[in-house]
């Protein structure tokens, strides 16, 4: 990662009330009700956030029209499930504007006009995968604990564990590295965490802190916790105006918050509102799979991995493997091999992860990897079922 012996990286999350991250999961719960309708479905809905109002837009191709009823009724149990009932943006009051159109026929025709079996990409476009031994989820170490640390929090805040929290927040997590003789980095200690957290009106800066840095100390690794001057918890004083009353939200601007916290490459594209005929989506969790399952299998301690697609186009353009000098196998015998194993059609990263089901809310905050994979296909991407497979044909 660095010349240097030492050196110093940071990640951060958001929480499920950030105004963008509200955006993501009306999005993605948009994609899940046209999926559990019809497992073929094409979504591609927007959404953004403001004081009062929630404005939804985009295409859409279902065997069910949903009503604006229904599409309103999905924003307003998204927005009570992550708990807002503020002033200027409450679930029940909120104004619901809904601007989805059919999809155009000639975005359509780009993934329906080949043969079934060799069905085209939904769109162009460059995706990453990464993984690396860092953490036990093998993601990297600063973006992992970030996140744990607003989980956790938001956890005790819906359980009635801890009160007067709301739900807008930020973390930020810095790690101390030093150099293997590799030159890749080993997390030695967290060098400052920072918290900022949506608040009731009665609560001071340091009651927060209190609530706060018993969860930081449960998440980050025994002595690992910052000095107490490297222990920031809502630096600025006061956050009590939170959430869409303080700032709009647009779905897609969190995609490094989404990904590897900036400690691997992204392509660009945004997930959530997309179904998995987008490439973006789809190939992004399939190279998350095999970046992962290379890195299980032993074969290398650090994996990213490229794919890149054209619209209309079913096998990808490239496929490009970098182990960061830490392969036990040559990359280009890496890269033949995972295409051995898995059919990169955008059919068959569909197929091989399951992913036509209504799957997606649930990977709209706290990051799409890293995830545990539950028995209904939730973060299948995240499975190791390959890793045997790959360790021996190499």
């Amino acid at each position: 990662m660095q010349n240097t012996k030492t050196f110093h990286f940071t990640s951060e999350s958001v929480a499920e009330g950030h105004p963008d991250k509200v955006c993501d999961q009306i999005s993605d719960a948009i994609v899940d009700a046209h999926l559990s309708i019809d497992p073929q479905a094409r979504v591609a809905a927007e959404v953004m956030v403001t004081p009062d109002n929630v404005i939804i837009g985009g295409e859409t191709r279902c065997t069910k029209k949903l009503a604006k009823e229904e599409i309103s009724a999905i924003a307003r149990g998204v927005i009570k499930d992550i708990g807002y009932e503020l002033e200027h943006f409450h679930w029940e009051k909120v104004n619901i504007h809904n601007y989805l159109i059919p999809q155009s026929a000639d975005i359509a025709q780009g993934v329906d006009s080949a043969a079934e079996k060799d069905e085209g990409a939904g769109d162009q476009g460059i995706m990453f995968g990464y993984a690396c031994r860092e953490t036990e989820s093998l993601m990297p170490a600063p973006i992992h604990y970030s996140h744990r640390i607003l989980r956790e929090i938001s956890n005790a805040r819906k359980s009635g564990e801890i009160k007067g929290l709301g739900p807008d927040a930020k973390s930020q997590v810095t790690l101390l590295y030093e150099n293997d003789a590799k030159g890749n980095g080993i997390g030695q200690c967290a060098s400052s965490v920072v918290v900022s957290h949506q608040h009731d009106e009665g609560l001071n800066q340091a009651e927060i802190r209190e609530m706060i840095r018993p969860i930081v100390q449960k998440v980050l690794p025994e002595g690992w916790m910052p000095e107490e001057s490297e222990f920031y918890v809502n630096p600025t004083g006061k956050f009590v105006i939170g959430g869409p009353e303080s700032d709009s939200g647009l779905t897609g601007r969190k995609i490094i918050v989404d990904t590897y916290g900036g400690s691997a490459p992204h392509g660009g594209g945004a997930f959530s509102g997309k179904d998995p005929t987008k490439v973006d989506r789809s190939a992004a969790y399939i190279t998350r799979y095999l970046a992962k399952n290379i890195v299980a299998s032993g074969v290398a301690d650090r994996c990213t991995l490229q794919v890149a697609y054209a619209i209309g186009v079913s096998k990808p353009l490239s496929v490009y493997v970098n182990t960061h000098g830490t392969g036990q196998a040559a990359e280009t015998e890496i890269a033949k091999v995972i295409n051995q194993l898995v059919d990169l059609s955008p059919r068959g990263i569909r197929e091989k992860l399951q992913l036509n089901r209504p799957i997606y809310r649930a990977t709209a905050a706290y990051g799409h990897f890293g995830r545990n994979p539950r028995a209904d296909g939730h973060f299948s991407w995240d499975q190791t079922d390959l890793a045997e497979k790959i360790k021996q044909a190499l």
